[in-house]
């Protein structure tokens, strides 16, 4: 686990959170967060004068803090930032874009064999239900063996990555027995439907999406193979200014809180995440149903299990080398998450 100092950090940010209202200023490039100003000369923090940039996905971080009541009394600032999932995040923040962002549990493994610097922050688990692979309404395929030499869409670096490698290896099928074709999840849904893909592996709500919208069926989920794990990630830089993990702390307390709530709220979190991302109301209430999220520690556990997921890639050549995952998870700020969820 990271070996920063945690009372000193946690101390901190606890010490010196105050009220006030700020303008936006953006997320600094480099080792820059764009929130020096607001340490003040005797080393506490002004919170009004922090802007913390959060990176998102469609019906993400955002959608539910917001359902959840969360996003009030907040002292500092917010500035979101949209992507189309975890691994263009996590490019953008190892540009210095933001300061932190919600993933699956595969992106951070491909982030970290790039070079890319960050630390898992909080986690929590929707097991592995909502991750599948799934097939059109004729297709003849009844199994992942049927898969072999298959055309394939993923969004590579992904949660529905590791699925699917860990789908064809049960099945005694190579990643290379299948032609894989790396698409977001929108040209995928679109080369789904119109037949120019075999298959398709996904996680929620767009495996609830095909299935309603596009007659899919489900040949395979991960309840058994998939840890189920999301996480917030952080910027080293943001982690190292005392402003940005000043608000940092407050903000995965929220996370967590409002993550418990969407366990307890299905059908409120549902219509709140259909009105943000345009699907149907029952397309989020089935994805919903298939989500029972529980906040966890960033752990040995955790740890245990995500670097058995980068060895699985390297082992199949869809990372470089060999990757040590340890120092790229931080338990720095469990207790924080611990208290609020």
């Amino acid at each position: 686990m990271s070996t920063r100092t945690l009372p000193r950090r946690l101390a901190l940010a606890a010490a010196t959170l105050v009220l006030g209202a700020t303008t936006l200023t953006g997320c600094g490039g480099g080792d820059s967060t764009g929130n020096e100003d607001a340490v003040r000369d005797d080393g506490s923090v002004d919170l009004s004068k922090v802007t913390l940039v959060v990176g998102d996905q469609k019906g993400g971080s955002k959608a539910l803090l917001q359902a959840a009541g969360q996003l009030d009394g907040i002292d500092y600032d917010i500035e979101w930032k949209e992507f189309t999932s975890g691994p263009p995040l996590l490019e953008a923040m190892s540009a210095g874009s933001i300061h932190v962002g919600g993933v699956g549990n595969t992106p951070p493994l491909f982030a970290a064999a790039g070079g890319k610097e960050f630390e898992v922050v909080q986690a929590a688990t929707y097991g592995g239900l909502g991750d599948a692979i799934v097939v059109g309404p004729e297709s003849t395929v009844t199994d992942v063996a049927d898969l072999k030499g298959k055309t394939i869409a993923v969004a590579q670096g992904s949660s529905a990555n590791y699925n699917l490698l860990a789908q064809l290896e049960t099945a005694g099928i190579s990643y290379d027995d299948v032609t894989v074709k790396n698409l977001q999840p929108a040209d995928a849904l679109a080369a789904f439907t119109a037949g120019h893909v075999d298959a398709w592996a996904i996680w929620e709500p767009f495996t609830s999406q095909a299935e309603q919208d596009a007659g899919a069926r489900v040949i395979a989920d991960g309840t058994t193979l998939m840890n189920g794990y999301t996480f917030q990630v952080a910027s080293r830089a943001a982690l190292d200014d005392p402003a940005t993990t000043a608000a940092l702390t407050d903000y995965l307390g929220r996370i967590a809180q409002a993550q418990v709530w969407s366990s307890t709220h299905k059908e409120e979190w549902s219509k709140a995440w259909a009105e943000e991302t345009g699907l149907s109301p029952e397309v989020t209430l089935a994805a919903v149903k298939k989500r029972e999220i529980t906040t966890v520690p960033v752990d040995d556990t955790l740890i245990a299990s995500e670097q058995e997921m980068a060895d699985a890639f390297s082992a199949a050549g869809l990372i470089p080398g060999d990757l040590d995952v340890t120092p790229y998870f931080s338990g720095d700020f469990n207790d924080v998450v611990a208290a609020k969820g």
